[in-house]
């Protein structure tokens, strides 16, 4: 099995409208971290150019990914700047800790 890890950085205030969506679409779990930063838009008056936003990670199999990312896409928008990006990434295996094995698809 492939699977895909689906990394998105997003404004703070639409993660609750993000994590319904996932929810909507039975995303089993998903790691949400607090994360500064600049890219495209940068915010140059203050004297900190970083602006806050959540970074969220998912783990999914290959034929879930781009579903997990147009859900994200869809409840992240905003049209502005800084809205954000979203990458998906090739991940080999998955352990799981508790039965040191392999995960398997329906883990995942």
């Amino acid at each position: 099995m492939e699977y895909r890890k689906v990394v998105a950085i997003i404004r703070s205030r639409l993660l609750e409208e993000v994590e319904e969506r996932l929810k909507r679409i039975g995303v089993k779990g998903m790691s949400v971290t607090h994360v500064k930063g600049f890219g495209e838009y940068k915010n140059v008056l203050p004297q900190d150019w970083f602006t806050t936003h959540i970074r969220i990670e998912i783990f999914a199999e290959k034929s879930k990914a781009d579903k997990i990312a147009i859900s994200i896409m869809e409840g992240a928008h905003t049209g502005g700047p800084g809205d954000g990006i979203i990458c998906t990434l090739s991940v080999e295996k998955i352990y799981r800790i508790r039965t040191k094995s392999e995960a398997k698809t329906e883990d995942i």
